[in-house]
């Protein structure tokens, strides 16, 4: 009877366990200085979440970003609070999991998955964690198939991989958005999630009643935060966009992720670096800044499991179109591929602007054929000895019959700007991309 009882007492323990219960730990503000909240009594790991009671009754979220001694460092998610010392801070463990679900097709929700399009409450019901799921890295499948993204450049002269990440770099005004909104709208994808980070308010608004407004808005989740809200907030719209894009590739479907931009995500972790202590390094950057970047990034790619894969777009903004400017850098050497694109061809009125001899792709000698790959590399060698010899032709040092290949790079220029060139509006699919590539480039 006495082992029975014990028996009892342990699988009610162990269920008990399993959900999670037991003691409740609150904690206690006690200063709260440079956008920073200590807290006492407030033991949960890194990421945690919590709510702290205002002067005014409401609660204020709050999440773990470090600690200072046995004190919890805890950013806000609202700068306006009216905070007093002393106050309660209490735990949110829901506050680190995302909802997700079908029922987020078609909608635009906020950094918090508050619903932002006036549509109602998201009615989903599972869960995903925002820090995403760590899983052996030999489940990561490799890039074996191609992804029609809709631009002729990119189709046939930096071709794609379902479960690719790819950075687009550009400096401000050069197209980085249109040319995205351009593969939102012709991609090849079961389901497409974009992050919004940073954004002016009136691009959030711009992007939802375009891009958003023809057949792929039933297929597209928005995760949208401008650029006035906490740091925290910001770093949480893009954790949530990449586990929604998680949930749904687990789900076995083609997901297509675009994180726009990867510089805004950095720009927030350095706020939150510097106010934790952190020491500046490149630009000002916190070493925490940098190593975020491959944190986020890795997360997307195939699953051999499910089968299904996320192929990732990260837009990275070079200040003063300096490419050796430390996101961009750092991006370029964890992605599969980036679309440098240039000013001075956005000044030329060439659209989309995209520096072929500066970009590549790492998967497309892998995905396509040997005809395709002798085109693309007779475009590349056209470009290169036009580029190599701009001054020279500019200045009229160069006379016409000394070099074959200069020769040829001078005549064939509008053709490879031609070719190139390719209206917002339209649509070129892979095959034509390939099939114009070959008939004006194949050797």
């Amino acid at each position: 009877m006495i082992a029975a009882q014990e028996e009892a007492v342990r699988q009610f323990t162990d269920k008990v366990a399993a959900l999670g219960a037991g003691p409740r730990r609150v904690g206690r503000l006690v200063a709260h200085e440079g956008g920073m909240l200590e807290v006492t009594g407030f033991d949960y790991p890194i990421g945690y979440g919590g709510s702290v009671r205002a002067a005014d009754g409401r609660r204020i979220r709050a999440e773990i970003a470090g600690f200072r001694g046995s004190r919890a460092m805890m950013v806000p998610l609202e700068s306006d609070a009216a905070l007093r010392s002393g106050a309660r801070v209490e735990p949110d463990a829901q506050a680190n999991m995302a909802v997700v679900g079908e029922a987020l097709l078609g909608r635009v929700i906020g950094p918090m998955g508050e619903p932002l399009d006036g549509l109602g409450p998201v009615i989903a019901h599972d869960r995903w964690p925002l820090a995403g799921k760590r899983e052996n890295v030999l489940n990561r499948g490799r890039v074996t198939k191609t992804i029609d993204l809709g631009v002729r450049a990119i189709n046939a002269l930096l071709t794609a991989g379902h479960g690719q990440r790819i950075a687009v770099a550009a400096g401000s005004g050069v197209g980085k958005s249109v040319l995205i909104g351009q593969i939102i709208g012709f991609a090849e994808a079961d389901v497409i999630v974009v992050g919004l980070i940073g954004e002016r308010g009136r691009e959030v608004s711009d992007f939802v009643e375009t891009k958003m407004a023809g057949p792929m808005k039933s297929r597209t989740v928005t995760v949208a935060v401008p650029a006035d809200h906490s740091p925290i907030l910001r770093l949480r719209a893009a954790y949530r966009a990449t586990a929604i894009a998680e949930y749904f590739r687990k789900q076995g479907k083609k997901v297509l992720l675009i994180i726009d931009s990867l510089t805004r995500i950095a720009h927030a972790q350095r706020e939150i670096g510097l106010a934790l202590g952190e020491p500046p390094t490149m630009k000002g950057y916190p070493p925490s800044a940098l190593a975020l970047i491959p944190k986020l990034v890795e997360r997307a790619g195939n699953d051999r499991e499910s089968g299904g894969s996320i192929t990732a777009l990260y837009t990275v903004l070079a200040d003063g179109d300096d490419l050796d400017d430390p996101i961009v850098d750092g991006a370029r050497a964890i992605v599969d591929g980036h679309i440098i694109l240039s000013r001075s061809m956005a000044e030329q009125g060439i659209f989309p602007a995209i520096d072929i001899g500066k970009s590549l792709s790492r998967v497309a000698t892998d995905i396509i054929s040997d005809e395709h790959r002798r085109a693309m590399a007779n475009f590349r060698r056209i470009w290169s000895a036009y580029e190599e010899n701009r001054d020279l032709l500019l200045m009229g040092a160069y006379r016409e019959g000394t070099d074959a290949n200069i020769d040829e790079a001078v005549a064939r220029r509008p053709d490879l700007l031609d070719y190139i060139r390719q209206a917002p509006h339209d649509r070129v699919d892979l095959d034509a991309s390939v099939a114009d590539l070959m008939q004006g480039f194949g050797a």
